[in-house]
């Protein structure tokens, strides 16, 4: 990946096809202090049932959560709709310009990345951006993370899950170097180690965990570090 960008304000994301992989890391970044919990998670080759292992467990109330999973768009809808009927919590295929709530996982369209935009009232709203892929990938888990690590910082949490490359390393790093606290699923029970492999060499990672203990510890980091908001 190529040097980050400057941390400059940037005006409204109006997404044009032809932006490079560049602009569009550029353009996730708008730093916004103060904002809502937020859990982000990503994941590429195996993500699909480590997906359903984490949010199945996960409680109804717990904070809004933000999803790029690698995945051809004919298929990311029917994937949440799935999961929606295993999950405690709503999960949707995320809309652009809907409002982020608690108790709500949006995953993201396989035809865009997923990015964030702040609210006056300290919330967030679905961005939606059909430009370049990132890291070959779009939706891209670094465009994601690179979004929440500036919209939510250290109101965040962050998990990289199973995968194969290194997309999401190099934003779960700018995720904790903006005092989110972020989580890589272990070698063990990845089926490709790729891309947590990548976070964690990068120290991006504050825990290496196997995936059936990550639902319990984003629970107990909620409860921990993060006043969790309900769905009005």
């Amino acid at each position: 990946m190529s040097a980050r960008p400057s941390g400059t304000m940037l005006p409204p994301i109006e997404v044009s096809p032809s932006l490079s992989a560049d602009a569009i890391l550029a353009r996730a970044r708008v730093p916004a202090p103060g904002r809502q919990p937020l859990i982000a998670i990503g994941a590429s080759t195996g993500g699909t049932e480590a997906l359903r292992v984490v949010l199945s467990a996960l409680e109804a109330g717990s904070p809004a959560i933000v999803i790029s999973q690698h995945m051809p768009e004919m298929f990311t809808r029917s994937f949440a709709e799935r999961l929606d009927s295993l999950c405690r919590i709503r999960v949707k295929e995320a809309e652009a310009g809907e409002p982020v709530q608690a108790g709500v996982a949006y995953v993201a369209p396989g035809h865009s990345h997923l990015l964030l935009r702040a609210t006056p009232a300290g919330g967030y709203t679905v961005q939606l951006d059909r430009g370049s892929p990132v890291n070959r990938h779009r939706p891209s888990v670094d465009v994601m993370f690179r979004s929440v690590a500036n919209v939510a910082g250290r109101q965040a949490l962050g998990v990289i899950l199973t995968g194969m490359g290194r997309d999401g390393a190099e934003g779960l790093l700018e995720m904790r170097e903006a005092g989110a606290y972020t989580l890589a699923q272990d070698e063990k029970s990845c089926v490709v180690f790729g891309m947590p492999r990548e976070a964690i060499l990068r120290g991006a990672a504050h825990e290496v965990l196997p995936l059936s203990e990550i639902a319990p510890r984003l629970t107990a980091l909620c409860r921990q570090r993060i006043p969790v908001r309900t769905a009005p």
